[in-house]
């Protein structure tokens, strides 16, 4: 068959794009080897067509803690008959394996080795790592942050599926929620396999799905669940469209958005002139004056104070002229995670300057002096997940392996012995920096209209306690609506209510016209309910409307878009799901009344200057035109993400 439709493709005219080819395989259920507008020359289609075994990229996940003492060896087995059932290969099956306790290490990494009996041999020497604490969120965090990452072999963004598969034999010590939640917004599919000694909700939690989530009685029991997992192997195929990098800006130059964070405690004080000019030297070596870098500098010890903005100055003088007046800010400690959670919230922001929405490249560049006092874990992974590409320059007093957790890769952490020996790893930074501009994926137009499509859910507070607003609400729901170009190839809108659970009124591919929608939404009532669980009502939209089957079109690359309308602080915990989703890209806004609580709404909103405030619903009107600013930021991305999962 392969050497049938070669043959065919031989014979027509794809490399001037007259004719268009797609391959389906089934047999059950149908998978799709590529599209129509996958390739777009003969040859791409023709490597393809010849590959008999699509290529992954396959990370085992081993729970090398002291209670799995007894079964690492049971482990270390099956993933050698795991293995061995693969098409190892620079260009085939990739496989990298990673061993945890309290914190985690890779035995190898995806690119360590390209053939199979590199790999075996590998397995067949690992050794019991050992350790009290099993700390599994943080070992997915790492592998996400440290393996399925470029610089270690990962071709994720050639539309490689990524797999995980996790063994492991007991609960975890920390949380594993946002790191799964991280891990599965990335694209990558995870398999848990646990024993009895672990935490079965935990375990589907993690795993992709919750059918992808095995159990064993212990570890010399897994040859039973070796099917199974070949089974879960089976359905994923590779993606249709790569997510090939690109350099393409719409209508600008192309430019990058820098950061310098500098370490201002009492240790940094006689480096800190060194800082200034390796931080002058850098700027010398950007395009300011035409507008295509910005650049802020944020000074920090146990508190972070910002030098200036990235829309402060406009011109590479204003800036040198700033840098060269700068004052050590001293204090103690040192707060390296509150101060990258500052950069997150207040500096990698429109309202600071960022164009970080319009696809230009996010930087930051971090001097340390020294380990911080507070932890990085979180705020660094929170800004890898806001698209932001992390350099870090220590020095002796710095913790290596907490500058690892910072950067982007392991390989953007550099290390001098002090601050003078800085112009040492100014080639090596501006190497760096020359790979994050290659490797961006603008979020910019694709296409020339003079109105993007855009999805767009409102989700209403229906709880007792907004009664006397509802109608309030409906009416600025229907003004916003009057202003969009609706239409199944335009704008979509979908509206949900909610108190104690939520119910959508009506989904994204319910109607197609403008009127429709008007209709639906000047006949909603009141839904009422005396709780307001609005971590459950964000759940509910991502799991339920922001999804295919009810018309989202984000894999597509259609901005996705919620405004949320509520009177009252949450009843229920809204950190995880509010993550989630802006993991999944989905651009947030929140409109609060007095009664709700600030805080809760700046953590929901996409940035924090997107929670909006009124003094109640009938107030409402007062902030259309802020909510309106931050509608026309949100542009279609350049790259589809198409599914890699055949259902």
């Amino acid at each position: 068959m392969q050497d049938f439709v070669e043959r065919v493709v031989q014979t027509l005219s794809v490399d001037d794009n007259k004719d268009r080819v797609s391959v389906v395989q089934y047999s059950r259920d149908p998978a799709v080897q590529f599209y129509l507008n996958s390739y777009t020359t003969k040859k791409q289609i023709l490597d393809t067509v010849r590959v008999d075994t699509p290529k992954r990229d396959i990370v085992f996940l081993l729970d090398g803690s002291d209670s799995s003492r007894n079964g690492f060896t049971a482990m270390r087995d099956f993933v050698e008959r795991e293995v061995e059932k693969l098409n190892v290969g620079d260009n085939k099956d990739r496989v990298s394996v990673v061993q945890y306790s309290r914190d985690a290490e890779a035995q190898f990494y995806l690119n360590t080795y390209n053939t199979k009996q590199d790999v075996v041999d590998s397995i067949r020497g690992l050794r019991h790592r050992g350790g009290r604490t099993l700390n599994t969120g943080a070992a997915l965090q790492y592998v996400r942050d440290n393996v399925f990452t470029n610089s270690s072999g990962s071709r994720r963004s050639q539309g490689v599926p990524q797999l995980l598969i996790l063994l492991t034999g007991g609960r975890s010590s920390d949380n594993v929620d946002t790191p799964a939640s991280a891990l599965k917004q990335q694209g990558v599919i995870v398999a848990g396999i646990g024993t009895r000694g672990s935490d079965s909700r935990e375990l589907q939690k993690i795993s992709y799905e919750p059918n992808y989530a095995l159990s064993v009685s212990d570890f010399n029991d897994l040859p039973r669940v070796q099917e199974q997992l070949s089974t879960v192997l089976s359905k994923v195929v590779v993606r249709a469209t790569p997510m090939t990098p690109t350099v393409t800006v719409v209508r600008a130059a192309p430019g990058k958005d820098v950061v310098f964070l500098l370490d201002g405690s009492d240790s940094t004080r006689t480096g800190f002139p060194a800082m200034q000019d390796f931080v002058e030297r850098v700027v010398q070596t950007l395009s300011v004056d035409d507008n295509k870098d910005r650049v802020s500098v944020v000074q920090y010890s146990r508190d972070p104070a910002v030098q200036f903005y990235l829309n402060t100055y406009t011109t590479k003088k204003q800036i040198l002229d700033t840098v060269r007046g700068l004052r050590h800010k001293g204090g103690r400690p040192t707060n390296t995670g509150a101060a990258l959670q500052y950069l997150r919230d207040n500096v990698f922001t429109a309202s600071a300057g960022s164009r970080r929405l319009e696809g230009v490249p996010q930087l930051l560049i971090l001097l340390n002096g020294g380990r911080s006092f507070d932890t990085v874990d979180a705020p660094a992974s929170a800004l890898k997940q806001l698209g932001v590409s992390v350099v870090v320059i220590g020095s002796r007093g710095s913790d290596s392996r907490e500058l690892q957790t910072i950067s982007q890769d392991p390989s953007n952490a550099l290390t001098v012995s002090d601050f003078t020996e800085l112009p040492n790893v100014q080639q090596q930074l501006e190497s760096l920096v020359e790979a994050v501009v290659t490797d961006v994926i603008p979020e910019v137009p694709t296409e020339s209209v003079d109105t993007p499509k855009r999805d767009i859910v409102f989700l209403l507070d229906g709880s007792d306690s907004s009664r006397n607003g509802f109608t309030a609400m409906r009416d600025f729901v229907e003004r916003e609506v009057e202003k969009l170009n609706v239409g199944d190839n335009k704008d979509r809108v979908s509206v949900v209510q909610y108190s104690r659970d939520a119910e959508a009124q009506f989904y994204l591919n319910t109607y197609n016209t403008k009127q429709d929608v008007v209709d639906s939404i000047r006949g909603l009532r009141h839904r009422g309910g005396r709780t307001l669980n609005t971590g459950a009502a964000l759940q509910y939209v991502r799991d339920n409307v922001f999804t295919n089957s009810s018309g989202s079109r984000r894999s597509q690359g259609v901005p996705q878009l919620l405004i949320l309308l509520t009177g009252g602080r949450s009843s229920d915990n809204v950190d995880t799901p509010a993550s989630a989703l802006k993991q999944q890209g989905i651009i947030v806004a929140g409109i609060g009344t007095r009664g709700s609580d600030s805080r809760e709404l700046q953590k929901i909103s996409y940035e924090p200057n997107y929670a909006l405030s009124v003094s109640d619903f009938n107030d409402l009107p007062r902030v259309q035109e802020q909510l309106s600013t931050v509608l026309s930021k949100v542009v279609v991305r350049a790259t589809p993400m198409t599914p890699t999962v055949t259902e």
